[in-house]
């Protein structure tokens, strides 16, 4: 039996819920497709509009701007992400597997999930690496954080943190390590891919060179700041 998949998104980010109608799911569907080949800059609503085969008046009446429509597939992704942590890690008692779990399903190739026909997560995590960092690199990253656009994100890293602090009680950084963490598998994965000569396994793009990367990175933290006394 599966779960029920349900991730609740701010009603801020739309002027109507695109996952009530055929349309909105066509719109979060083609997005992604458009977004995946072609990268945010040269996506505009003009050609989403084309493709679904509608016009943009008709897009607009769902999203006041492609910049909210990023931020809404990017919080969607934060969403489904935490979900499939809390629910793969639910029977793991021991935090240093928890947490390794966690180093893995952030470093690992997303699969699409059959629960949601009308978005690619293979499609969008490879949106995430590529584009996600500019949902908030923003010049309105204030004014957006007031309205809570980047809650599904705080949120992950809070899960994580605990799950880092659950290994070492003593860490004085949980949320920064769980967000860089977050941060550097997708740099990591990014720069294997197109900047080769910043990773130090360019030449064998293997995600487990990743995993090794930051389960070294973690928890060395992890083990130095548990002997060293704090200052």
């Amino acid at each position: 039996m599966k779960l029920q998949l349900q991730i609740k998104m701010n009603e801020a980010l739309f002027l109507r819920n695109p996952e009530s109608s055929e349309l909105g799911k066509n719109i979060l569907k083609h997005s992604v497709q458009l977004i995946y080949k072609g990268g945010f800059e040269a996506f505009t609503f003009k050609k989403l509009a084309e493709v679904i085969g509608t016009t943009e008046a008709g897009i607009y009446r769902y999203f006041e701007n492609k910049h909210k429509l990023l931020v809404y597939l990017t919080a969607w992704y934060w969403g489904w992400l935490e979900f499939q942590i809390n629910y793969q890690t639910n029977n793991i008692e021991d935090p240093i597997v928890k947490l390794k779990k966690v180093i893995n399903l952030l470093a690992t190739a997303v699969k699409d999930d059959e629960q949601t026909g009308y978005l690619n997560e293979s499609l969008l995590h490879q949106i995430i690496i590529a584009e996600g960092s500019k949902a908030y690199l923003t010049k309105q990253v204030g004014e957006d954080n007031k309205q809570q656009f980047f809650k599904p994100y705080k949120d992950l890293c809070a899960v994580i943190g605990v799950i880092i602090s659950e290994c070492n009680p003593a860490y004085k950084y949980p949320k920064s390590l769980a967000s860089t963490i977050i941060e550097m598998a997708h740099f990591q994965n990014f720069f294997m891919n197109h900047l080769p000569s910043l990773t130090d396994f360019g030449n064998t793009k293997e995600e487990a060179e990743i995993i090794a990367f930051l389960n070294n990175l973690v928890f060395s933290s992890l083990e130095k700041s548990a002997v060293e006394p704090r200052v």
